[in-house]
């Protein structure tokens, strides 16, 4: 899995800071489900809650989110400035 240096896994993210979506690694279902919820890419959003381990919850467009490890694994982010 390569990846450049500013973008990482959304399981990696802390939470308080701000992302925005760069890529997501899946399948269409995958992509087209995240979308739906607001999380395609160029989506900004910030992290709410992620122990590093369970479930992450995530702020997207007024909505909060909880998102599965397996699925926060594939979707890649960049800290926005």
């Amino acid at each position: 899995m390569t990846r450049t240096r500013s973008q990482l896994a959304l399981s990696e993210a802390k939470a308080g800071r701000l992302y925005t979506v760069t890529e997501i690694r899946g399948g269409e279902e995958l992509r087209r489900r995240l979308a739906d919820m607001g999380l395609g890419p160029g989506a900004v959003f910030s992290v709410e809650h992620n122990p590093g381990h369970g479930t992450l919850v995530a702020a997207v467009k007024g909505s909060r989110l909880v998102l599965g490890r397996g699925m926060v694994e594939r979707i890649m982010v960049s800290v926005c400035i």
